[in-house]
């Protein structure tokens, strides 16, 4: 067994530690633009210029059962949609908002069907709920608002009640622990308490936990799902730490306790959330496997984003990108579910071109080849403890020795403890080749 031990929380997160790599979907009136999901923020635009994308959304070419299939296929094991990101868009049929995409063209409660899809592919279901509306009339204006530099900004604030706005939240959130069946995850997003106004707008200030009344929306989840897991990110402290669009280089820690904790790293195919047309950074192939590798590597899972389009699809460079991980999923997932950190015996043994996991039970190891060594991959400390090593993408066998590299050449390597894999002179066709190592 894993001698690792991640501080307790309130929610079940057995699951997500085995399950290891998920699908995060950013999809609202913002797909329309095409061009950042903050684009309503960043250009500043006013409500009834936004009004279009809601006069014409109209996601005809949406089917939820094959975005599901995309995911399961590229070895997602559970899924989070965006209920409603900070335009205040609402994805469900929700009764307290006419905002919501059952008034588009679209017509269709575009929340169920992805539940019922994804559920029905045995994905773990799991909604994101944004903390910030720009929509909602009694959002305060905030530096991140919209309407921060109208000159009467102020005066369109200062009557606004965030009170009513918490409550708006609660109710919205009871219906989407209610009315969807078993949800896995609540990921709310974000609080910023500690911002500072600019000079002479001291009354933009921040927010964070008091304003959304967090301690009463966290009881009402736990209330209505109690095994739900929740992130950190309405200032009080739930089951998971999310860094976002950074990789970890050790596993994260509990700031003040120093304990390990349960966390994700979520990430981007591309530099953008929701489905930005002209972007051109797409992670290439390697970047996508390592990432994926990395994190498990440090005991962490991995929420990989998808954009779709404004008609409802995943367009062909977010269908690559997902091929990607399909493809060396298929072969090589045994290395990431149910696998963690390896423990600290075996973290020493292999260069800085390999990355170890390790399965829960302990017995298999896994060596995730980051740069293909020529003939022979040198592991010190770890003679006496390898049965049977093979490829994991073929289950081909690998031979090894022990004390020595064996060949004629002189300086070859030697030491008692060891092991020598013999490699193939050739890479095999996988972007990161995988070994597999029975404990003895």
């Amino acid at each position: 067994m894993s001698s690792y031990v991640t501080r307790k929380t309130p929610g079940d997160t057995a699951w997500f530690t085995h399950d290891r790599f998920g699908m995060f979907i950013h999809w609202g009136l913002y797909s329309m633009p095409a061009r950042h999901e903050w684009i309503k923020m960043r250009e500043e635009i006013p409500e009834e210029k936004y009004g279009k994308y809601f006069k014409y959304f109209n996601p005809d070419l949406f089917d939820a059962r094959e975005w599901a299939r995309q995911a399961r296929a590229a070895g997602m094991k559970y899924a989070v949609l965006t209920t409603k990101h900070h335009e205040g868009f609402c994805m469900w049929d929700t009764q307290y908002s006419d905002y919501k995409c059952t008034n588009t063209p679209a017509g269709r409660d575009l929340v169920r069907e992805y539940v019922d899809a994804f559920r029905a592919e045995g994905l773990h279901i799991g909604f994101y709920y944004s903390l910030i509306d720009w929509h909602h009339p009694q959002f305060p204006i905030d530096m991140n608002h919209p309407r921060r530099d109208d000159p009467d900004a102020y005066e369109q604030s200062k009557d606004r009640d965030v009170r009513v706005y918490a409550e708006y939240m609660r109710n919205q959130v009871r219906e989407l622990l209610t009315n969807y069946g078993k949800i896995d995850v609540l990921w709310f997003d974000f609080s910023y308490s500690q911002a500072k106004p600019a000079p002479g707008k001291e009354w933009m200030k921040g927010k964070g936990k008091d304003d959304w009344e967090a301690e009463k929306l966290i009881a009402l989840a736990r209330e209505l799902q109690p095994g739900i897991m929740i992130d950190n990110r309405t200032e009080i402290e739930q089951d998971l730490w999310t860094p976002e669009q950074y990789q970890p280089l050790e596993w994260v820690r509990h700031k003040e306790t120093g304990e390990l904790v349960v966390w994700e790293a979520c990430q981007t195919f591309s530099g953008s959330w929701g489905y930005y047309r002209d972007e051109t950074t797409w992670k290439s192939p390697e970047m996508l496997i390592r990432m994926l590798v990395n994190t498990v590597a440090l005991g962490g899972n991995l929420l990989m984003n998808v954009g779709p389009t404004s008609r409802g699809y995943f367009d062909a460079r977010a269908g690559a990108a997902l091929k990607v991980y399909a493809d060396w999923m298929k072969y090589n997932s045994r290395s990431i579910y149910g696998c963690t950190m390896a423990e600290p015996e075996y973290l020493a043994c292999a260069s800085a071109d390999c990355r170890l996991t390790q399965s829960e039970d302990g017995k298999r190891l896994y060596i995730h080849l980051f740069a293909y060594p020529f003939a022979h991959l040198q592991l010190r400390g770890m003679a006496g403890k390898v049965d049977y090593a093979q490829f994991l993408h073929d289950g081909s066998e690998l031979l090894f020795t022990e004390g020595k590299v064996n060949h004629f050449s002189e300086g070859a390597t030697q030491a008692e403890d060891l092991l020598v894999i013999e490699l193939p002179p050739v890479k095999p066709d996988v972007v990161v080749p995988v070994i597999e190592l029975f404990l003895k």
